[in-house]
């Protein structure tokens, strides 16, 4: 199979679909891969480096779809790179298709094979595709969040770990049973905060409570609850999510009003529509907003800060299946692994997604009957 990587047009995006090591898994397997001239400097690459293990450089965008019969990359196509899908062509990255419905009508419109990561599911029903990403998400929402409470940042001024004789922050995780939100609870945890986890699941708040043996405060996830420790929050981390759905906002408008001026709201689902009613998405060079008080972060592709860490993390949760789509064929790959056909967002025209179809109002064809 002919291999495309192109390079990022998100704004402040420096990963890479693929490292030079994981191209050359590709074309180990027989395969061809065709990179675009300076794809993977900002994680760390050079032109030589994927030269070096057999990759050919191609200098334009347009040169690699052209090209490419899988193209490899990390965030969602964008509206400059719609024209160059091509019908039948397999795109294989981040999606979101449920936060963008231009960009799910693109897809079905060029007629190409959108298989998202964040979609695929492995034998143990988790999305191994978004974990390692989320991971990164979470313990950068802590990081961030600490900075943004800075004076000099707009935020209350207020050391997230305390002092001596000096009260800590207090930290409200929202959806803190999934991926992110136990990250982020590592995190917030070690830099000594004050610790509130919100979740629906039981299971999930139990098992966080155990792990921390009484270090943690945890809620059910009532409008009440999430209101009552607004009001108390320093920091908010929005980390609900529902798979390849756009995610519940759990944090409404009217919430704002009870929460301290100053405080920092780092919506981490933004990407998927947002923990908070009033979330919209920003980018790296100007990642903050203020509304009523409250200092929202809503960067919405925050690994994008760590590319070398990031994008060593994404290839390697993607590789396999990468592998697979390239040496059998999509179709026999996705039919053989029912957790990777879930990762089949959109096929020749039809949407393949229930969330997104759901959402959308749009007629849904399920995986299976869109590859017979």
């Amino acid at each position: 199979m002919i291999i495309g990587v192109p390079v990022e047009i998100k704004k402040h995006e420096y990963r890479v679909g693929l490292t030079p090591d994981h191209a050359a898994s590709y074309i180990a397997c027989g395969h061809t891969v065709y990179v675009q001239k300076d794809a993977g400097v900002g994680a760390g690459y050079t032109d030589a480096d994927y030269k070096a293990v057999g990759c050919k450089i191609l200098n334009t965008i347009e040169e690699v779809y052209a090209k490419a019969e899988m193209i490899i990359k990390v965030k969602e196509p964008l509206e400059p790179e719609y024209k160059l899908m091509r019908e039948g062509q397999i795109l294989y990255t981040y999606f979101h298709l449920a936060a963008d419905k231009a960009l799910t009508d693109a897809v079905l419109k060029q007629k190409c094979i959108a298989i998202a990561y964040e979609t695929i599911v492995d034998r143990n029903g988790k999305l191994p595709c978004l974990k390692p990403m989320s991971e990164i998400a979470g313990r950068l929402s802590v990081q961030e969040g600490a900075k943004y409470l800075e004076k000099p940042f707009g935020g209350s001024g207020i050391l997230l770990g305390g002092v001596s004789g000096v009260p800590a922050a207090n930290v409200v995780i929202v959806g803190g049973g999934g991926v992110v939100g136990s990250n982020a609870c590592a995190i917030a945890v070690g830099m000594q905060a004050n610790v509130t986890v919100i979740d629906i699941s039981i299971d999930a708040l139990t098992r966080l409570a155990e792990l921390y043996q009484g270090r943690i405060n945890t809620l059910y996830s009532t409008e009440a609850n999430i209101k009552k420790a607004l009001s108390t929050a320093d920091l908010v981390i929005g980390a609900a999510l529902i798979p390849g759905a756009a995610t519940p906002q759990l944090i409404k408008k009217e919430y704002l009003k009870v929460m301290k001026k100053g405080s920092v709201i780092v919506d981490v689902a933004i990407d998927q529509g947002g923990t908070c009613e009033t979330s919209k998405v920003t980018y790296h060079d100007n990642p903050v907003f203020e509304v009523d008080g409250v200092v929202h972060y809503c960067v919405g592709n925050m690994p994008g800060a760590v590319p070398y860490t990031s994008t060593l993390a994404l290839n390697n949760s993607t590789l396999r299946y990468g592998l697979s789509i390239a040496n059998k064929g999509y179709k026999a790959a996705l039919l053989a692994d029912k957790g990777l056909a879930l990762g089949l967002n959109a096929h020749l025209g039809k949407l393949t997604c229930k969330p997104v179809a759901d959402l959308f109002g749009m007629e849904y064809t399920s995986p299976e009957d869109a590859l017979r």
